[in-house]
């Protein structure tokens, strides 16, 4: 599992894998701990592609952006799911 930087957000940090497409083991790192967990827990073997679908353009309060759409934006990148 490899850490990707998040920015504009509490959690500095995601971690995860992709097995077969679907998402395993995410862990964000600082952020609110329940929410993230319950987050990481409701994406446990969710296909890549869906995760993204749910979670871009969420954001948090006044910013432009939340941990989620974070996370759907790094899934974008690697996973080459990028609309």
């Amino acid at each position: 599992m490899k850490r990707h930087r998040l920015e504009g957000v509490c959690s500095k940090e995601v971690s995860f894998r992709v097995e077969a497409g679907r998402l395993r083991d995410v862990r964000f790192y600082s952020g609110c701990p329940g929410n993230l967990k319950a987050m990481a827990m409701l994406l446990e073997g969710m296909r890549v592609k869906d995760a993204v679908d749910k979670l871009k353009g969420i954001v948090c309060g006044d910013k432009k952006t939340s941990c989620s759409d974070q996370l759907a934006r790094v899934l974008e990148k690697i996973a080459g799911t990028a609309k």
